[in-house]
């Protein structure tokens, strides 16, 4: 959940921070003030590409900054993109994302204060938040996304297909290295024989090179390193001022001193203890100077080996484990080559085995698609016609079990059709041409994807339903209920009004009880559905344009709503009007 943003010299917004709560987020204010400014920015926390056309004019860079809470369902898959990226998580949990947009286009990324890559954002995206703005949305709207929200509503697991795709896919793939033509075949035999030969005539074993760097460190140094510890077991024990010596003085002291006072016999044991210790470090170095043998000849043959080793990494790396394997995988081709047609028989068999295996993991798969399909029609053509849109929704599924169709989602592909007034034909949802109307199909969409996701998750309670974000009822010390997701609408609204709006402050309402949603509106209707409502205020200040951004309650809610209603002069009408309308959707 998204708990705070905050922008510095940013397009024209020289310094602001917002914190935003769960539950129906809205942003209003006049047109040209800067609304859709905070969700790109967000955007750019997000991955998207930054430029340095953002940057307010005479700054030297642009700041943006969020924090996000992160618990339960999120935080698995969160934790595993930042070990990966080899950063740290947080001691509370929350996850701080920072990006410095620099002219030219450069800039830096900080993930929990730890300098990360525009890449690791991308990656902790899905875990975080979604954007939907008017027709960006169905840009991305690709068979892949199309299934993964039909499959976010079926609660169906997908993971089983991908596994055992994954193993048929490796099994035919060791046949067609094995079927390839002869003069292919001959080539890879002879270049496979040649590296084998040359990585066994080698006789690695692990971890030589970095035994023969220390190795070499030494003889390099050996005249040194014997004088060094020579001098240490001198200062330690041989010498007549050594440690040992003055410590073995002060016991005699320490021994006259404990006959008429025994406190210090305490004392006596602890020289005696830290003088063995002395005496065994001085042996110890003593014994180390003995092995020092300073050899030019065994130092060359040392630097050879190396060089030697250093020749197969690049070729076979990078490290001498690499060069190991790749050997070892070698040997296993050749084996294969030699053996082919009996391997060739058992590997036919493993995907014989694979496939069906894949099928009945598809087929199943499949099944949870056409039941989910049927259901998620009807919402979501019930949640369209509520607002105020008489269309027909289907979803076309196509299954084929050919071989050349498979792939880690399944045998299905899907297409949502769309026919927005009666006696039209259906139409692929991604080329209906209003924005009005593909903002409130994806909103219906959505809404009836979440209805469908907490119906599972009340049937399933540890089910992980996709990139969920946990919320928290009330307050963050309050006890938490089901995981939410940022959800974030930028003007989903344009192109409708009247009944229309109001049932997209419905829709948005009730879609925001489960997640937390953030939406740009210019529609008092909606704005009145607010859980949380800001005003984003465009103000000319010493000769600079600053934009601003507040939580209105009370009374200046009102004024908000009524300047959207009746636009820069209020009335009493209109102040009124706004009243009721807020008192009646809270």
């Amino acid at each position: 959940m998204l708990v705070e943003l905050r922008l510095e010299n940013y397009a024209v917004i020289d310094n602001a921070a917002v914190e935003f709560a769960p539950g129906l987020n809205l942003l209003t204010g006049e047109t040209g003030a800067g609304k859709s400014i905070l969700i790109d920015a967000l955007a750019l926390l997000l991955g998207e590409k930054a430029s340095s056309d953002v940057i307010r004019s005479g700054a030297e860079r642009a700041v943006v900054s969020a924090v996000f809470e992160t618990e339960a369902e999120a935080e698995d898959a969160i934790e595993k993109v930042l070990e990966k990226n080899g950063l740290d998580e947080s001691e509370d949990g929350s996850l701080i994302i920072r990006r410095e947009i620099a002219p030219g286009g450069k800039g830096r990324v900080f993930v929990n204060n730890q300098a990360a890559t525009v890449a690791v954002l991308r990656q902790l995206a899905p875990h975080l938040a979604t954007i939907h703005a008017q027709n960006e949305t169905l840009l991305s709207f690709d068979a892949p996304a199309r299934l993964a929200l039909l499959d976010g509503f079926a609660g169906g697991q997908v993971e089983p297909v991908v596994s055992v795709y994954e193993s048929w896919k490796g099994i035919r793939s060791r046949i067609e290295d094995l079927e390839r033509g002869e003069q292919d075949r001959l080539r890879l035999v002879d270049l496979w024989m040649f590296q084998k030969k040359e990585i066994e005539e080698a006789k690695l074993k692990a971890g030589e090179d970095e035994q023969l760097e220390t190795e070499k460190r030494v003889l390099a140094n050996a005249e040194k390193i014997y004088n060094a510890a020579m001098h240490a077991f001198d200062l330690l024990y041989e010498g007549d001022a050594s440690t040992s010596s003055s410590l073995r003085a002060a016991q005699k002291q320490i021994e006259e001193l404990a006959r008429y006072e025994p406190k210090f016999q305490e004392a006596l044991a602890a020289l005696e203890t830290a003088r063995i210790s002395v005496e065994d470090v001085g042996a110890t170095v003593r014994d180390y100077a003995g092995g020092i043998h300073a050899s030019p000849e065994h130092l060359a043959e040392v630097e050879d080996r190396l060089a030697a080793l250093d020749r197969l990494k690049r070729k076979y790396g990078p490290k001498l484990e690499d060069v190991i394997a790749f050997g070892a995988d070698v040997a296993r081709k050749l084996s294969e080559v030699e053996n082919k047609d009996e391997i060739l028989r058992e590997l036919r068999s493993d995907s014989a085995k694979a496939a069906g295996d894949y099928l009945h993991a598809a087929r199943s798969l499949s099944k949870k698609r056409q039941d989910a399909s049927r259901k998620l029609e009807k919402l979501v053509e019930t949640e369209i016609n509520d607002l105020a849109m008489k269309s027909a929704f289907r979803i076309e599924m196509t299954t084929s079990e050919a071989e050349g169709n498979w792939s880690p989602s399944g045998i299905d592909q899907v297409l949502y059709m769309i026919a927005t007034n009666p006696g039209e034909p259906m139409r692929q949802l991604e080329h209906v041409a209003s924005g009005g109307e593909l903002s409130r199909v994806m909103l219906a969409l959505k809404v009836s994807v979440e209805s469908g996701t907490d119906r599972v998750a009340r049937a399933h309670p540890s089910t992980s339903l996709g990139q969920a974000l946990p919320a928290k009822a009330g307050t963050r010390q309050t006890a938490k209920r089901r995981a939410q997701r940022t959800m974030v609408f930028d003007e989903i609204d344009t192109g409708i009004g009247g009944r229309a709006a109001e049932s997209v402050g419905k829709k948005l309402k009730s879609l925001a009880r489960s997640n937390q949603v953030l939406c740009v509106t210019h529609l008092p209707q909606i704005a009145t559905f607010a859980d949380h409502h800001y005003v984003i205020e465009k103000k000319e200040r010493n000769g600079r344009t600053r934009t601003s951004i507040r939580l209105v309650v009370a009374e200046e809610r009102t004024e908000e709503v009524a300047r959207m209603l009746s636009g820069a002069k209020l009335t009493d009408t209109s102040r009124k009007h706004a009243e009721q309308m807020i008192k009646a959707n809270a």
